[in-house]
């Protein structure tokens, strides 16, 4: 395996960070006007683009957390999703932002 430290990035951290900003500019301009959207970030691997996206969001938002399990101890999903951490508000009828770090 080689070292993480050796890997070169795909992405620089700039062109990365100036996507982020277009993003936000997208969802402010989305939801300008409309209710007060909620970003719903997906445990743990959400949290700092997460964190990076709501700083370029220039609009009221409300920010909560989810925490599911597919994987448990192996590399595979096993196709049964678990909550392990429930959200804290209802978000039935909102503009709902899921932010997740792996999409399968």
């Amino acid at each position: 395996m080689i070292p993480l430290a050796d890997v070169p990035p795909l992405i620089s951290a700039e062109a990365l960070q100036e996507r982020i900003a277009a993003l936000g500019r997208e969802i402010t301009q989305a939801y300008a006007g409309k209710e007060t959207p909620v970003v719903v970030g997906v445990l743990k691997g959400c949290f700092v683009f997460m964190s990076d996206l709501i700083r370029n969001i220039d609009l009221l938002i409300e920010c909560d957390f989810l925490g599911l399990q597919s994987y448990g101890d192996r590399k595979e999903t096993s196709g049964v999703v678990k909550i392990t951490s429930d959200l804290n508000f209802p978000i039935v009828g909102r503009n709902v932002l899921v932010v997740e770090d792996i999409y399968d």
